[in-house]
């Protein structure tokens, strides 16, 4: 993330932690008393996009990416994943005994 929005964020932050609304000339004075320079489109950009936004919302679904979309499960695909699953194993046992062969194991 680049400075300018990182410096914008913090300043849209800043505003509505203080119950300020939050416009692009606020954004922008808290960002010069900060000694941070950004482009010029940066706090209009954040402006605009808390607009129509709550905030309170944004702030507790972060990383919540919203709910994807079913997936059906056929018949094929349930035994091909079994039989993946079933591989699994048999590889990792492969894999320790390669480990013993060189004389250490992971735990040694």
């Amino acid at each position: 993330m680049a400075t300018g929005e990182i410096a914008c964020t913090y300043a849209a932050l800043i505003l509505h932690d203080d119950g300020i609304s939050v416009t692009a000339e606020k954004i922008a004075t808290l960002v010069k008393a900060a000694n941070v320079s950004v482009e010029s489109y940066w706090p209009s950009l954040f402006a605009k996009l808390l607009e129509n936004v709550n905030v309170d919302d944004v702030i507790t679904n972060v990383g919540s990416g919203g709910g994807g979309a079913p997936v059906a499960v056929s018949a094929s695909s349930r035994a091909a994943s079994d039989g993946a699953a079933s591989a699994a194993p048999a590889a990792a046992e492969k894999k320790e005994e390669s480990d013993d062969d060189m004389g250490f194991g992971l735990l040694d």
